[in-house]
């Protein structure tokens, strides 16, 4: 299996365009298998959240690649070291309402950016999961946002 150091580059060479049909792709095959396929980047999980748009109003689907903190789920919004915030996470700034898919389990969740020393510790725990976090922000102009998912 290749490395997350690896695959942050593959992610970064697929580009914003490659990102997003890469993730219409998993959304479906996730589903269908439980997220058994397209459930795991090297060894971080990956969920489904599902947010409003905040311009159309319709649902929108993307994979993730999430941290189990307690019943939290964090993300963290660097596209892959792109430099356009992921669309979810706008659309989550405009309305914290969502929903989560981890495998076969389905749970609203509301959303909320962690901040000071929770933001630190749950980076650096994101990180050890996912060595790639670090190489996206490297190439960022902005700060990533570490944003928890609370179940409602």
């Amino acid at each position: 299996m290749p490395s997350d150091h690896t695959l942050a580059k593959i992610s970064n060479s697929l580009g914003v365009t490659g990102l997003r049909w890469t993730g219409k792709m998993n959304v479906p095959l996730y589903r269908l298998s439980g997220g058994r396929i397209g459930g795991k980047v090297g060894r971080a999980p990956v969920l489904l959240l599902t947010t409003t748009g905040r311009k159309s109003g319709q649902q929108r689907t993307a994979p993730v690649v999430y941290l189990q903190d307690g019943e939290n789920v964090v993300v963290i919004n660097t596209n892959a070291g792109n430099a356009k915030v992921p669309a979810w996470s706008l659309n989550l700034k405009a309305n914290p309402e969502g929903e989560v898919e981890c495998g076969r389990k389905r749970y609203p969740v509301r959303a909320r950016v962690a901040e000071g020393e929770e933001r630190e510790r749950l980076w650096r725990e994101h990180n050890e999961q996912y060595a790639g976090f670090d190489d996206y922000q490297e190439k960022l102009a902005r700060e990533a946002s570490v944003i928890v998912l609370e179940p409602r």
